[in-house]
């Protein structure tokens, strides 16, 4: 209790000293110029950033390079609080964004324009308030594949990654904890030491994540002994088992409440993964995407950022040159085209998407007949030109038509198989969700996701047609570069909610904000309050709302004040929001597993979700590791990638519907926002409903410590 005040009396001081130094030499009252002001140009236009000058001397740390290059200018959040407007993008100010992007020959749309200008405009008072470069944070790339499945299949992926990586990985994740997802990759380090030494060349290892450590008050970045991280609690692999890697371990955390929630990993500076996974055993369906080309150049960017000491070793990676191409398409382009000639600024849409020919407001996700996969064309074919029709799962069946019917044994902890590449991880895959004997397809559905923590749990899903088979790993069919941006946050210490206009946030809102069709969230909670007024002003808009969300994900810790409530509590606070017209375009689901046939509460550990996704008008897609909760939006630090395309949001689109249940057994009563049985009209087992009593703060407080100790979820 000492240490806590100590530390709140530590932080508030330092708080003080520093807004009233801003304030002496910027002033309050001046307000904020809504465009993209010279100084966030420039350091976007700069030639400069943090990994490049990083590479010209090694033995620097990123923290001294960044002040380096922006000086005083990072770290006025407090400031951005108080001066903040709503951007309101003209068609000059989208070219401006343009100007401040390296899109190479990918066209970005004019919606994701205008988010990237607001996302922009937060930087004004702290450049580093994205955890990137500026000049990075606007990029292309591709993604070669997206995981929709069980945390035990994403670690199975970064496993693979790890043994055939080259020189360096960079692996972060918020929580780590010995376990069987764990030791997945620990065994894998294992076999990159083999391999390294098998070459004649050692690899870099780094590892970052959150375990709260009173030093932390003093210096966030805490570098972790071998003695620490080889103990129970984490389990990593001592350096006389991996002879052939040079391995460093940091922990990180800004005290109070500044979580290092990102999670992501750097392969050879030439693949990226972002994911919603932490590294621990739990029951949650969890997302993953791997992208390529210059954008892995922007996450190599923010994890040397966020590592923020100097590297012992030094990133090899940091000797070879950033990513200029997609690995076989267009190079980068050095010239800054013109944007304004792309749109029409009266309204329109710079494409056109329909769902199955149906009119413009349809939804991404069409619950009305989800037996069906969801049709979205543009209106410019030569995008897709010379691309192989069919879905992303047609694509991988006919990749493995032959490899899938083997009988290959899964990739395990205890028995690991290390395949070569992605199509072979898929026949594996595959193989593993091929019915056994006279095993139904639903009952290795069940197979997949019973996890060590709930190995023998029943499903009580009827079968599904075989267009809606689960489908966890989908290989995306080849296709040109598109626009990606990094959407990140930077952690927040201090007990306040002043720090909410960052890139991540701004995203999110000014996506709804500008949204003319469709909005498609999934997050384990709901609870933020900045953007529950742009839920109800998107459907008074005659927008669709849908989200998922899971019952009971974190209840306890979710009732502590400030911190937003539940998502039974917000469910029912959006209707009672709304008139019986107005509730007809929001639509509320709680997450069914895809073996279930009801949501099942958090607290039992069977089935539960854990995915991190928005999808705004079927073609800009937020994917990463910020949640749609208090603690996201205001404190902890977060990884996040906005696309820009519709191929990309469809097969995510699909990839929920076959690897779920929720569209067929999640939706809530619209009257009130409590999902109900439909035979019985029971509420589900658990469920504490829209009122959780009195002395809820008691109960939040419970929530609070099993989170720190690694029970709750993040």
């Amino acid at each position: 209790m000492v240490t806590l005040l100590f530390s709140l009396f530590v932080i508030a001081f330092l708080q003080f000293i520093r807004l009233f130094h801003r304030y002496l030499n910027t002033g309050i009252g001046l307000g904020k110029n809504t465009m993209i002001s010279e100084k966030i140009y420039n350091w976007c236009n700069q030639e400069a950033d943090v990994s490049s000058e990083l590479a010209k001397d090694p033995n620097h740390s990123s923290g001294k390079i960044v002040r380096r290059l922006y000086g005083n200018h990072a770290g006025g959040q407090e400031l951005e609080d108080l001066t903040y407007k709503i951007p309101q993008a003209l068609p000059e100010d989208l070219q401006r964004a343009f100007e401040c992007g390296r899109w190479g020959n990918a066209q970005p749309s004019e919606l994701f324009l205008q988010v990237f200008h607001d996302v922009l405009c937060t930087l004004e008072h702290d450049p580093m308030a994205g955890m990137t470069s500026p000049s990075l944070l606007g990029s292309y790339g591709t993604m070669p594949m997206t995981i929709i499945s069980a945390l035990p299949d994403i670690c199975r992926h970064m496993s693979n990654l790890i043994a055939r990586a080259e020189s360096e990985v960079f692996l972060a994740t918020n929580y780590w904890k010995g376990s069987d997802a764990a030791l997945l990759i620990t065994n894998s380090l294992k076999e990159l030491s083999r391999r390294a030494g098998e070459r004649g060349r050692r690899a870099v290892v780094k590892i970052m994540y959150d375990r709260g450590n009173p030093k932390q008050v003093i210096n966030n970045h805490q570098c972790v002994s071998p003695a620490t991280y080889t103990g129970a609690a984490v389990q990593l692999p001592s350096p006389e088992e991996i002879p052939n890697i040079d391995m460093e371990v940091v922990n990180y955390h800004r005290p109070i409440f500044g979580t290092f929630h990102a999670k992501f990993m750097v392969v050879d500076r030439k693949i990226g993964i972002l994911s919603s996974n932490n590294i621990q055993d739990n029951d949650n369906m969890e997302m993953m995407t791997e992208i390529e080309g210059p954008i892995v150049d922007s996450l190599y960017d923010m994890a040397l950022i966020t590592w923020h000491n100097a590297m012992e070793p030094p990133s090899p990676s940091l000797r070879s040159s950033p990513p200029t191409s997609d690995g076989g398409g267009p190079e980068q382009s050095s010239q800054k085209n013109t944007v304004l000639d792309h749109y029409d600024y009266g309204g329109g849409s710079s494409y056109q998407a329909t769902m199955d020919g149906s009119d413009s407001k349809s939804p991404a996700v069409d619950h009305n007949d989800m037996s069906t996969s969801a049709h979205i064309a543009t209106s410019d074919d030569s995008a897709l030109e010379g691309q192989s029709q069919g879905t992303d799962r047609d694509l991988g069946q006919q990749q493995n038509s032959t490899l899938g019917s083997l009988d290959l044994p899964q990739h395990t902890s205890k028995d690991p198989h290390y395949d070569p590449d992605n199509s072979s991880e898929l026949a594996r895959m595959e193989s593993f969700l091929t019915p056994k004997g006279s095993e139904s397809h639903m009952s290795s559905v069940t197979r997949l996701l019973n996890t060590t923590l709930q190995p023998n749990y029943k499903g009580t899903a009827p079968e599904c047609a075989p267009e809606d088979a689960m489908t966890p790993m989908i290989i995306h069919k080849p296709h040109n570069p598109f626009p990606i941006a990094l959407v990140n946050r930077k952690p927040w210490g201090a007990p306040n909610h002043a720090s909410v206009h960052v890139p991540q946030n701004e995203a999110w809102l000014s996506a709804m904000r500008n949204a003319k069709k469709s909005v498609f969230i999934q997050s384990p909670n709901l609870n933020a309050e900045p953007l529950l007024p742009q839920i109800i002003s998107c459907v008074r808009r005659g927008i669709d709302v849908y989200y998922y969300v899971c019952l009971g994900y974190n209840d306890m810790g979710e009732l502590l004040p400030y911190q937003g409530g539940t998502n039974e509590m917000i469910a029912h606070k959006l209707y009672q929001e709304l008139d019986h017209n107005e509730r007809k375009q929001l639509h509320v689901y709680f997450y069914v597993g895809k073996d279930q046939i009801r949501p099942i509460h958090n607290k039992f550990k069977h089935r539960s979700c854990h995915i991190k996704l928005m999808i705004v008008d079927e073609h800009i897609g937020i994917q990463g590791s910020g949640n749609q909760d208090t603690q996201s939006w205001y404190h902890s630090q977060e990884v996040n990638i906005m696309i820009d395309s519709f191929e990309i949001c469809k097969a995510w689109v699909e990839g929920i519907r076959r690897n779920q249940n929720t569209h067929l057994y999640g939706a809530v009563d619209t009257k009130d926002g409590v999902w109900r049985d439909l035979e019985t009209g029971e509420e589900a087992e658990g469920s504490i409903g829209i009122n959780p009593g009195k002395f809820s703060w008691a109960k939040g407080i419970v929530g609070a410590v099993n989170r720190v100790r690694g029970v709750g979820g993040f």
